[in-house]
């Protein structure tokens, strides 16, 4: 029986707290998706969409960019990526008649979990200048305002393109050419918040900003190091990996400030030994201080360094430049500051040392708890420093393994959404359009926030996602959306962002993964690629939740036409009714997608992209080869008195979409506004369990913000950590601060004093 949105939001003045687990899945992974699939769609319903979930002839999950083995299991998807699709196919439904009953002001007090709720969006609708409340509009109308809007510009780069992960290749290519037609580069995406530190520093030191390794490599390797990851919860099906990895005996080490179930014990449901006993994955657990991960692989280069015989010297002397210098940085490393940096005791590196030596395949994965730091970069090169060390690229079993996010992040990338686009990719791209694409680089996320801020940007375009509610520097953040002229949403379904808009707002709702998508030429598909360079189809199989609703590539063409008119020569209709043509083009311009359409109709499964470094040792940087660095170690310095905060997710959410109260593994029910604190830390700021306190940032420029009304909850975090959930502590994160060189929110090492809270 399908169940009827919340009427209103669920108080969460008192989560109940338990032990944390220690393993992760088995039959409450099964009950609990089931709950939530049949509370949104019904039995029949659920059976239809979920065995369709990542097979060949199915739809890709709207979830992680996890990939796939060729022979797919019957239920091929986690219980994170069944509550995406069962959110997305729901039978809820937000109505004209919704609108009308909450205006703004209403929904700027909602929670995103009780905008979540309320189901799909069926009609576009407009929040008209000066209006209250959101309005049916015509899709004609809508794209007349977008027109109107974006010629009144009085430059194009004062227009801004967001592009949220789950959009498709399609799309994406549709969006970036509109948006290089229109005549600006500013194209932010996700990326910029999540994984820009690992393109930053792969594309510096091997060529390529993606990954270099197969499902197949993993499961070959020696040694998998899981730095700043939580699989368990954010990534769900790389535990099946990580386990057929164990049984064929490779060695687990994971990094991390938090013990995190999935890599402690993973009960297997599709497996009956799996569901009752389950298999250890952890070999060695590094409980290491937030922002301690460069000095600790520092070190550990060093200590191989220092091992006779252990260096590949054929691969440094054949594929390597930088080495000398590296090694000269790497010999200064320092076991009192490794230790100080890290929290880790001598000899847990000691160990971490003999399983590297033992190894001869090591895949390095990781995560946002890397990637989210001012010296992430550095970091991150430092982990491809390691590699190379002992040739653990382009090896079988072996290479770098940044994980991403969302299902097509990666892909959207490779389409050209980019602020900072490569030449070549320009070159191409005005040569099959016979366009003239801007030269000038454009602005990421934070950049955009601050360009709204100060009036230098005045049109807000989302391509799905949630903005406001992604982003950090909450008020600042909302302030400066607030200042735009007109911000416009494509999306499934409501969420924060939808509250918090200019002085016209636009909501145009589209298919999503799960719909059919029938346009003039039939019934379409598109393509995404996951986080090791595949690529293939998604064909969606249920009937749209709307007959109101256009699919994404028709919502950019029909844009474009708007917007450029007929002295636009791209054939904007012909994209729109059939996407095979945009593929056509894509081939042209994309390097690697040559025959595209046929390729896809040849192999069901899709097709890799080429990769120079994991394919033939051959690395496109400037110098040819692979790049040795030797950056300065970083690690914060925390304040006495004062905490380090890392804000992560809870299990029942996917990035900022809430899917209930709940953080099963971690013992919370019931609530999110908690704030986990080693007790022996909590002790000496006087807070007990169960006490509640203010979470208060503290910036370099002397600035605080605050967030009030968290539960103290002891928890064995690393001493002088916390952590606790985003988006409610994107508040504490200041704009300013950022990764070097990549630009991404430092929401890993946010410095932060308890305050006993008003409300106690």
């Amino acid at each position: 029986m399908v169940s009827k949105p919340p009427v209103g939001d669920p108080v969460q003045d008192a989560p109940q707290v338990t032990p944390p687990q220690h393993a992760a899945a088995g039959l409450p992974a099964i009950g609990h998706t089931l709950r939530i699939a049949q509370e949104q769609m019904g039995l029949r319903r659920t059976a239809r969409t979920l065995l369709k979930v990542n097979q060949k002839d199915g739809f890709d999950c709207p979830g992680c960019a996890w990939p796939e083995e060729d022979r797919r299991h019957v239920a091929e998807f986690c219980e994170n990526g069944a509550k995406a699709v069962a959110e997305e196919a729901t039978l809820r439904r937000v109505t004209p008649e919704f609108f009308a009953a909450h205006p703004l002001a209403d929904l700027a007090t909602r929670s995103g979990y009780w905008l979540g709720q309320q189901g799909r969006i069926t009609e576009p609708m407009l929040l008209p200048e000066g209006g209250d409340r959101y309005e049916p509009v015509t899709w004609e109308r809508a794209f007349a305002i977008l027109a109107e809007e974006l010629r009144a510009l009085a430059s194009p780069d004062e227009a801004l393109f967001y592009t949220s992960g789950r959009t498709s290749n399609e799309a994406a290519f549709l969006l970036q050419l509109f948006a290089r037609e229109f005549g600006t580069n500013n194209l932010p995406d996700c990326s910029n918040m999540c994984h820009e530190s690992s393109g930053s520093a792969l594309t510096e030191t091997i060529g390529i900003g993606k990954g270099s390794v197969s499902l197949e490599d993993l499961h070959r390797a020696d040694l998998i190091i899981v730095a700043g990851q939580n699989p368990g919860t954010n990534h769900p099906r790389m535990l099946s990996a990580l386990e057929k990895a164990k049984a064929g005996g490779a060695r687990i080490i994971s990094v991390n400030p938090l013990p995190e179930a999935g890599l402690e014990r993973f009960k297997n449901p599709q497996t009956p030994r799996g569901m009752l006993r389950g298999a250890a994955l952890n070999d060695l657990f590094l409980q290491i201080r937030i922002g301690g991960d460069q000095a600790l692989f520092r070190l550990l280069n060093k200590l191989v360094l220092e091992t006779a015989g252990a260096v590949d010297e054929e691969f440094v002397r054949e594929h390597t430049h930088g080495y000398e210098e590296f090694a000269a940085a790497a010999k200064e490393a320092d076991w009192d500051e490794t230790l100080a940096a890290t929290g880790l005791d001598r000899s847990e590196i000691e160990r971490a040392l003999e399983l590297v030596l033992a190894s001869e395949r090591t895949v390095v994965c990781w995560a946002m708890g890397l990637t989210q730091h001012k010296h992430s970069v550095p970091t991150i090169r430092e982990v491809v420093n390691f590699l190379l060390l002992r040739g653990n690229i382009g090896r079988p079993g072996a290479g770098v393994c940044p994980v991403r996010g969302h299902s097509n992040v990666q892909g959207d990338r490779t389409m050209g959404i980019f602020e900072r686009p490569a030449p070549a990719f320009l070159d191409a791209l005005d040569k099959e359009f016979g366009i003239v694409s801007p030269r000038h680089h454009g602005f990421d996320v934070v950049r955009s926030i601050q360009a709204l801020r100060d009036g230098e940007a005045k049109v807000f375009f989302a391509m799905g996602g949630n903005f406001v509610g992604a982003t950090p520097d909450t008020e600042v953040t909302e302030a400066a959306m607030r200042r735009a002229r007109l911000t416009v949403h494509v999306s499934t379904k409501l969420n924060r962002s939808h509250a918090v808009v200019g002085t016209r707002a636009l909501i145009l709702p589209t298919l999503g993964r799960t719909d059919k998508d029938v346009q003039a030429g039939g019934r379409q598909f598109v393509t995404v690629e996951d986080s090791m360079s595949q690529v293939h189809a998604s064909r969606g199989n249920l009937p749209p939740a709307s007959p109101h609703l256009l699919s994404e590539p028709a919502i950019v063409a029909r844009m474009a036409r708007a917007v450029l008119g007929d002295g636009s020569a791209t054939p904007w209709e012909e994209f729109e009714a059939d996407y095979a043509a945009i593929r056509d083009r894509i081939a042209r311009v994309v390097p690697g997608f040559e025959d595209f359409n046929a390729r896809l109709a040849a192999d069901a499964g899709g097709f890799r992209l080429p990769h120079g470094p994991r394919d033939e040792r051959r690395f496109p940087t400037k110098t040819g080869k692979a790049n040795f660095t030797a950056a300065p170690v970083e690690y914060p310095r925390v304040p006495e008195g004062r905490l380090l905060l890392q804000t992560l997710r809870s299990h029942d959410q996917y990035n900022t979409t809430i899917y209930g109260l709940d953080d099963r593994y971690r013992g919370i029910k019931g609530g999110r506004r908690v704030v986990l604190v080693h007790p022996e830390d909590a002790a000496a700021l006087g807070f007990a369990d169960g006490s509640y306190a203010d979470l208060v940032s503290e910036w370099t420029d002397g600035s605080e913000r605050r967030a009030p009304g968290f539960r103290v909850v002891h928890y064995p975090t690393s001493r002088g950590c916390a952590a606790a959930y985003y988006p409610e502590t994107n508040v504490l994160v200041p704009l300013e601060s950022t990764a070097d060189v990549s630009n991404t929110p430092a929401s890993k090492s946010v410095i932060v004093r308890l305050e006993e809270s008003a409300s106690a």
